[in-house]
């Protein structure tokens, strides 16, 4: 593609290689952006021909990982179908479990750190305390349980890893639920949304820049930069529900008058139950950031902030 913001070869030999997979994801699409001033930067996805990105191509991957002996691996891609996944167990498991074991291998062969993207998914949502990185896992669903067999694989097979796991992930890019309650919100006199999940909505914009961040300190050369390896919870700080997010961002839509006179009169709170779903949702998906704060010396923003920043860049004309 001709606008792709970076190359999907290396050419290089003198600088860090990175080699990110999933470059068309959300997360992805920022990725480009923020690793690009650190090194060379080897960009590919499932659709790439040059090298494999394919994460359902075990051998290709750990191929693609030989030939361009990057010093850092970013796997941003996953099955994110979360419903899907209950009924195509074996494609989930492969492309967040195994593939991601393939990588850490692979990286390790090499020498290479390597960055994956986990989520509040591998934990069982009970309570109202934020999790922290040491709690008990218990995933509820297929998707989760792959996604920690993931995490389990990189740990056992990479020593040099970050591995991050984030929630309720959106961008500006593409399709995310603000854009869908405002939709909505100019198509419904009333709309219902559920109200006993609890997160923080948090943006690819921030996950890129965390990453570029930590990633830009573990590759420092320091002696010390082992000790950096593990796993780390990244979110926007503070908290809502899906029902106080959807009265946000279209209170937040009227506010800066970019959503029509025809707005939606009623916005009410249900149920997870209300919504039936395949794979069953966590109730609690706060995530304690404490660890990754004081390890790599962040200030993490307010969910508000992101997401007002994200209707900003939904809202301004296309150049």
């Amino acid at each position: 593609m001709a606008n792709e913001p970076s190359s999907s070869r290396p050419e290089n030999p003198d600088r860090m290689k990175i080699l990110l997979f999933g470059k068309n994801g959300q997360v992805g699409w920022e990725l480009q952006r923020s690793l690009r001033p650190l090194g060379e930067l080897v960009a590919i996805d499932r659709h790439s021909t040059e090298l494999c990105g394919d994460l359902a191509d075990l051998k290709g991957i750990a191929d693609t990982v030989r030939l361009v002996a990057p010093g850092v691996i970013v796997n941003a891609a996953a099955y994110t179908a979360v419903d899907k996944a209950e009924s195509d167990i074996k494609a989930a498991h492969l492309v967040n479990a195994a593939a991601p074991g393939a990588l850490a291998e692979a990286a390790t062969a090499v020498g290479a750190w390597l960055v994956h993207y986990s989520t509040d998914y591998v934990f069982d949502g009970s309570g109202t305390k934020p999790w922290v990185e040491t709690d008990p896992t218990g995933p509820l669903s297929v998707y989760g349980r792959t996604k920690l067999e993931g995490e389990q694989l990189i740990a056992r097979h990479c020593a040099k890893h970050l591995i991050f796991r984030t929630s309720w992930v959106y961008a500006a890019r593409g399709g995310n639920f603000a854009k869908t309650m405002l939709r909505l919100a100019q198509e419904r006199d009333t709309l219902n949304v559920i109200n006993d999940q609890f997160g923080a909505p948090t943006g690819a914009d921030l996950i890129a820049d965390v990453t570029a961040h930590a990633v830009a300190q573990v590759t420092a050369g320091a002696k010390s930069a082992l000790a950096l390896s593990g796993t780390y919870h990244l979110a926007a700080g503070g908290e809502t529900t899906w029902f106080d997010y959807a009265k946000h961002v279209v209170a937040q839509s009227i506010r800066a008058q970019a959503a029509p006179e025809s707005i939606v009169k009623n916005i009410n709170p249900v149920a997870t139950g209300a919504f039936p779903t395949a794979a069953q949702r966590p109730h609690n998906s706060r995530l304690n950031t404490a660890k990754l704060q004081a390890t790599f010396g962040l200030s993490l923003p307010s969910w508000q902030q992101g997401v007002a920043r994200m209707l900003a860049e939904s809202q301004a004309p296309q150049i």
